[in-house]
């Protein structure tokens, strides 16, 4: 069993239907029927949502990503429409949320591997592929690929885990088309935002799309969601990269860490729901994701 250590009640803002409480974003309807998306400090790990959140996440996360939107924008549509906030949001909304086009998403973890790692090694450990794709002899844990690779697997509830399924089972689930087309636009999309990254010396390990059509007959696939923040991402300083061991990264590593020590007194193995974060990991986790931020935008956090 996993899930929110402490599910929180949404905030009613008259004008705005709430739809859903995610890991991280809730989710409304306004009144002209767009989405309205704001990204919370939580976090999670473990398919837990943790009980202690980190300070400044949620805008961290959504300006990275309108940052990534503005790179990416003639390479794929996205489902921004605006930044500006309806009258009536709590003030704490600034910042971290959007205004967005409602789209038909597709069922599908689009993800992109550059690099062995994560579930990616597990499987090439045990079978040499990683989601039906044959890899070379000899890789190790943060190993270069030949070449990236689609990845995909399917979106899970809160609290389950994304399954990693081959190119021919999203085909069969969503049609070839659309299948080809979730392909190419996600490799496009890595390259060029791997490519971004190495320039300010940082290596994008892996990353995680999702993508929808726009309005009921529309066939143009639209890039969804959040896109290349350290929630969904595996950043890696370039410098540090050494394939053979554990990379050090920009996201939420010292959380997961920390609960798998013998100081947190947690076993995850159990059912029981995982501690509170001691302040320290908080504020080193902040650091990471602002580090982050700033490496790859060349902006200054404030």
């Amino acid at each position: 069993m996993s899930g929110f250590v402490e599910k929180p009640e949404p905030i009613q803002v008259p004008g705005l239907v709430h739809l859903h409480t995610g890991k991280v974003r809730e989710l409304y309807r306004n009144e002209a029927g767009d989405l309205v998306m704001v990204a919370s400090d939580r976090i999670s790990a473990y398919d837990w949502v943790l009980p202690t959140e980190i300070p400044d996440k949620g805008r961290v996360l959504t300006q990275l990503s309108l940052w990534w939107f503005d790179q990416l924008a003639d390479l794929v549509p996205n489902h921004v429409l605006s930044t500006e906030l309806p009258p009536g949001v709590p003030a704490d909304w600034e910042g971290r949320a959007l205004v967005c086009k409602s789209l038909r998403m597709v069922p599908v973890e689009c993800v992109a591997r550059g690099y062995l790692t994560g579930s990616g090694l597990a499987e090439y450990n045990e079978t040499r592929t990683v989601c039906g794709l044959a890899l070379p002899e000899g890789l190790v844990d943060g190993s270069e690929l030949p070449a990236p690779i689609f990845t995909p697997a399917t979106k899970a509830e809160v609290g389950e885990h994304d399954e990693n399924v081959s190119y021919e089972e999203v085909a069969r689930q969503v049609g070839a088309d659309t299948a080809a087309a979730l392909r190419q636009a996600t490799l496009a999309v890595y390259s060029r935002a791997r490519d971004i990254a190495r320039d300010r010396g940082v290596v994008l390990a892996d990353t995680k799309f999702e993508f929808g059509f726009a309005g009921e007959s529309g066939d143009d696939l639209v890039l969804g969601d959040e896109v290349l923040t350290p929630d969904s991402s595996r950043f890696w300083p370039a410098d540090q990269w050494q394939p053979g061991r554990a990379q050090p990264s920009y996201d939420k590593q010292f959380v997961r860490d920390w609960l798998t020590s013998a100081e947190s007194g947690w076993d995850r193995k159990s059912e029981q729901p995982p501690p509170p974060l001691p302040q320290r990991v908080v504020d080193a986790t902040r650091a990471k994701y602002v580090e982050a931020y700033e490496r790859l935008t060349g902006l200054t956090w404030s």
